[in-house]
């Protein structure tokens, strides 16, 4: 057990100097190559923080564990929602911008609520709902490709912008930190969590979400701390609708993945959470503070379902 926390307290230190290394060279890269930080946070930071997701689920689809794969994308969805966006929140104020608004929110909220339709038809995502979900993940990601195309570059100050090799360097190496770091996160707290004896489902919506989902935390805590409000919003939702859409997709792929009528109500609460993130950003067009604070007393009220259902 001594052994678990120090490599747990490994992990964590990995993923906190990883994650500052890689949102400083998504700003940069931002900046040399004249895109929006919006667009990076949605696509390089979200998917690049979103690995650790996709290699638990398809390594447990491999396994024939669904309830891992399933419970890690659901539980990582709800609590980057409530747990991270609202610890962001009492950091700094994130202004939202109006097409994440518009377009990102609704999609992220559509997704989940079109894999709980999926999974209500026979119970379980298979192939032909997998390849549905990778239907719709070609079709974002060629919306943000259109919406890349008309995008004001990013607003960073900077005297003079990094070379090209720099930002690769930045945001490959704290990428690799960030991976490896989450891996033995996840591994060792796995670990202590079933020498307590819990559950694989309480260890997927819990342990293994939150330590898929450290990478997201510390790189939207740490763009919230450097006034980086698009990144850390677009690292979320984009996070969250990669989550569904590719990893889902893939594992289904692999093997079907029978849904536990226990995730229902985590698919129900998943929706809810994205409700509440758009409506509480739709008047005044950034998450602020108190929002911030119902959203972490949201995962509070959660966790406590968890441990009692």
């Amino acid at each position: 057990m001594f052994m678990q926390i120090i490599i747990l307290s490994l992990g964590f230190f990995l993923l906190v100097k990883g994650a500052k290394i890689f949102v400083e060279g998504a700003s940069a890269t931002a900046n040399r190559f004249g895109v929006s930080q919006l667009v990076i946070g949605l696509t390089v930071v979200a998917m690049g923080t979103s690995i650790p997701e996709a290699a638990v689920s398809i390594t447990a689809a491999l396994n024939g564990n669904a309830e891992i794969a399933i419970g890690n994308v659901i539980g990582s969805n709800i609590l980057n929602v409530l747990l991270i966006l609202g610890i962001s929140a009492l950091i700094a104020n994130l202004a939202v911008q109006p097409s994440t608004l518009r377009y990102e929110m609704p999609l992220m909220i559509g997704v989940t609520v079109l894999l709980a339709v999926l999974s209500f038809g026979g119970m379980s995502i298979r192939k032909a709902e997998g390849c549905i979900l990778l239907g719709v993940f070609v079709l974002y990601l060629l919306y943000l490709i259109w919406m890349s195309r008309g995008d004001k570059p990013a607003d960073i100050v900077t005297d003079e912008p990094e070379p090209a090799l720099a930002c690769f360097v930045m945001v490959f190496s704290g990428i690799c930190m960030v991976i490896i770091g989450s891996s033995l996160v996840v591994d060792s707290a796995s670990s202590i969590a079933m020498g307590l004896g819990m559950s694989d489902s309480f260890i997927g919506l819990t342990v293994v979400a939150l330590g898929t989902s450290l990478p997201e935390l510390v790189t939207s805590v740490a763009a919230a701390r450097r006034g980086n409000a698009d990144i850390a919003i677009g690292n979320i939702v984009g996070s969250n609708i990669f989550n569904i859409l590719f990893i889902l997709g893939i594992s289904s792929m692999i093997s079907p993945l029978p849904m536990d009528g226990n995730f229902i109500i985590d698919m129900l609460i998943a929706v809810a959470a994205g409700v509440l993130l758009l409506l509480a950003c739709l008047k005044s067009r950034e998450l602020r503070k108190n929002w911030g604070i119902v959203m972490l007393l949201g995962y509070a009220a959660y966790f406590a379902y968890l441990c009692i259902k």
